[in-house]
């Protein structure tokens, strides 16, 4: 249930569950085109929230926060920020830059405090928290090259399509369905995801894998990709060669790497979300504005046809092919 209190026009003080937050400057514009305000992207957030909120429960959040607005200076932000409220979960992760104290959401309320705080974009990784083990000082160790007993394990696997100059949406588009069949072939149902402009991302769940195990198996599909298509996708980091064709990112499946959450706006010039579709939509696409879809697009489409992502959440999933 939530309820919103009147206390000084410059912010309400609401309830989210069981939780007490204040919201400010409400009336702030964040994309400036469209004139589309905080308040917005706070509703908005307010009734994706259970919607989103399996996708990144029991994830760490990397957040991208936009206070002055899309058109203005942004951040990434990691750490739990000053002032985070006591009943905020966050989880200590050693990494390779030293200990990050993350958010982690368990509850709708988090994501509503996040957007509060114009964090519009919400990145989380691949791997799950469940059954990683901390360290003597409480610390979860994200994993290195070699197994360790207790590291944090991915339960999905991600092809990140990033197309290069040139490239449009309807090529990606094209992209996803050849990595789609791939992904059939190796026993997975794969789940495609637009990333609000030209790329996609196409996700599938599996078994509790090592990170790394994951990132091998991306990166011989994308060295695959290469070989069959040589004129269409490339397999390397170099800008240059991406050129006219689709980049296979692999890299976005390493421990230390994130993917833009399902449900979550971007920070692009139009409020858009990156927003799971059918495969039916992605063999349909003409144009650039055919998987592009706003806030209000994805209510209405969660409302119709629920969340299209679900089949990462279930339970039942193949192990991941060697």
């Amino acid at each position: 249930m939530r309820e919103n209190q009147c206390v000084p026009s410059s912010e309400i003080r609401t309830r989210v569950g069981d939780r007490e937050l204040n919201l400010s400057n409400l009336d702030k514009v964040l994309y400036p085109l469209t004139g589309y305000t905080k308040a917005e992207v706070v509703n908005y957030y307010v009734a994706i929230a259970p919607v989103l909120l399996p996708h990144i429960r029991d994830r760490v959040i990397t957040r991208v926060r936009f206070p002055d607005g899309v058109d203005a200076p942004s951040f990434y932000e990691k750490n739990a920020p000053n002032g985070t409220p006591a009943w905020v979960r966050t989880v200590r992760i050693g990494t390779s830059d030293g200990i990050i104290n993350y958010v982690v959401a368990d509850e709708d309320a988090t994501v509503v405090w996040l957007a509060n705080l114009a964090a519009l974009e919400i990145h989380v990784p691949q791997w799950r928290l469940s059954g990683a083990l901390t360290n003597g000082e409480g610390v979860v160790d994200l994993p290195e090259g070699e197994p360790r007993a207790g590291e944090p394990l991915a339960d999905r696997v991600v092809v990140d399509l990033d197309p290069g100059e040139g490239m449009t949406i309807v090529d990606t588009a094209r992209a996803a369905l050849i990595v789609a069949a791939r992904l059939a072939d190796d026993g997975m149902i794969p789940v495609p995801q637009t990333s609000g402009s030209k790329g996609m991302q196409i996700y599938a769940a599996v078994q509790p894998s090592r990170s790394r195990d994951v990132w091998s198996y991306v990166k011989e599909l994308g060295v695959s990709l290469r070989q069959a298509y040589p004129e269409f996708f490339v397999s390397t980091m170099s800008i240059a060669q991406r050129a006219g064709r689709i980049y296979v990112d692999y890299n976005q499946d390493l421990a230390a790497r994130n993917t833009i959450a399902p449900y979550s706006l971007r920070g692009r010039a139009m409020p858009v979300v990156a927003t799971p579709v059918t495969w039916e939509e992605v063999a349909g696409v003409r144009g650039p504005d055919d998987l592009r879809f706003s806030p209000e697009d994805v209510l209405n489409r969660v409302a119709e046809q629920e969340d299209l992502a679900a089949e990462l959440l279930n339970e039942s999933r193949p192990a991941l092919p060697h």
